[in-house]
């Protein structure tokens, strides 16, 4: 029997701005991921990936995804001299694909909407090269609800650090501790709470494989909609 989900409880002061992770939390792009790898494992003639080996790499960023899916089809030292050369097959075979195979998780525009109807300042921070995030925010319909939005490449450092959370607080123009993290993964959890924020994870999306119910966040929401109604309620007892 797995463990039950957490409760939200907030210790922060008045929510003013949520930063919103991407793969996993607003979309399920696993298939893209698989297919953008399967077209670059093919050059080098090597065994195809699944949707479920690429749910556990996901998250860390481009360059984690391909070593991680080069090291068990490669010696290590072959994969090492591949790599550079991998990566930029697979930017170029995601690139025709992004969105194609991707879908929204239930609830993602509504929540949106529900937070900026509270005047909820928003900016989606991911580990996703930021061109391709602002091609998935726009074929979706979601840039309108976003100020900002980083991506993986966008800074000198990436999620787990705090510094793209701390930048888009800065953009946004609110105080790390009246902002929430919310995402799919321990590494949003580990980037919100060095950066001093709330914390709230989803439980449908990747997490690298492992149960939501370890990470150590200030609760676990069904859908965005719900954690909008999280932010609503803590925010009316403040």
């Amino acid at each position: 029997m797995s463990a039950p989900f957490k409760a939200v409880k907030f210790t922060a002061p008045r929510i003013e701005a949520a930063l919103i992770d991407l793969d996993g939390t607003m979309v399920d792009t696993a298939d893209d991921f698989a297919a953008g790898l399967n077209g670059m494992l093919a050059q080098f003639d090597a065994e195809e990936t699944t949707r479920e080996e690429v749910m556990g790499y996901v998250g860390k960023g481009s360059e984690h995804l391909i070593k991680s899916v080069l090291a068990p089809r490669f010696a290590a030292d072959d994969a090492q001299a591949r790599f550079d050369e991998a990566l930029a097959l697979y930017q170029d075979e995601y690139a025709k694909i992004n969105g194609r195979h991707t879908h929204l998780y239930p609830d993602v525009e509504v929540g949106l909407a529900a937070l900026r109807a509270q005047g909820i300042k928003l900016a989606c921070v991911t580990n996703k090269p930021h061109r391709f995030a602002v091609e998935l925010l726009q074929q979706y319909g979601l840039s309108p609800y976003f100020e900002v939005v980083l991506g993986g490449d966008s800074l000198p450092k990436k999620k787990p650090d705090p510094l793209p959370m701390l930048t888009a607080c800065e953009r946004l123009g609110v105080n790390p501790a009246s902002a929430v993290a919310i995402g799919d993964s321990e590494n949003d959890a580990i980037a919100g709470r060095a950066a001093g924020m709330a914390t709230l994870t989803v439980p449908y999306g990747y997490n690298h494989g492992q149960p939501v119910q370890k990470i150590e966040s200030d609760g676990i929401v069904a859908t965005l909609l719900d954690a909008a109604k999280a932010v609503a309620a803590h925010n009316d007892l403040t």
